[in-house]
């Protein structure tokens, strides 16, 4: 018995002083709630990011030819909405979960110049092949920003629930990429 209780000991003191588990323990605790540069950074990128996609997928509901095209706009709307909705929670705002959508003029807030013309021209473009080559083609590159904006808060990020959020938006994000890979192939 004693015996096992010396092995966990070791195992626990050797995990420990790992740097392998150091790096994929998070933020130390107490820094939890110490917001930083990086928290403000990553939420006005991730908003700006994830505000363009919602926007374009909400055109490509109505206007996508493809139907699994269609299926993925549906998902990203959904997905977009509830991280706003985390994301606005974790800034304070009194929000409840499944609030409803986002409104148009609140994402739209959020867009950059490049944001507001890849909408328009989304807006404008016509249903068919092209709108969908067109839709496919921003979503990949949003999602792939998307990643990077994740994967550089989670390496630098001081709030641990902000750094967890991140981590769980990765693997999405990441699945996304593979899901739009394979549309691609239908689209062509």
């Amino acid at each position: 018995m004693q015996r096992r209780s010396l092995l966990l000991a070791g195992c626990a003191s050797l995990a420990a002083a790992s740097p392998l588990f150091a790096q994929t323990r998070g933020p130390a605790p107490g820094a939890a709630d110490q917001a930083g540069p990086a928290e403000a950074q990553h939420m006005k990128d991730t908003m700006r990011v994830g505000s363009l996609s919602l926007e374009t997928s909400r055109v490509a509901l109505q206007k996508a030819q493809n139907p699994q095209l269609k299926q993925f706009a549906q998902f990203e709307v959904a997905e977009q909405e509830t991280i706003a909705e985390v994301l606005k929670s974790m800034q304070g705002a009194n929000v409840t979960t499944g609030q409803g959508a986002a409104p148009n003029a609140e994402a739209k807030g959020q867009l950059d110049e490049k944001g507001k013309q890849t909408l328009q021209k989304l807006q404008q473009a016509k249903a068919g092949p092209e709108f969908d080559k067109e839709y496919l083609q921003g979503q990949k590159e949003g999602h792939q920003e998307l990643l990077k904006i994740q994967e550089t808060y989670i390496r630098s990020g001081r709030q641990r629930e902000a750094v967890n959020v991140s981590k769980l938006a990765r693997g999405q994000i990441k699945e996304h990429l593979a899901l739009l890979d394979n549309i691609s192939t239908q689209v062509k």
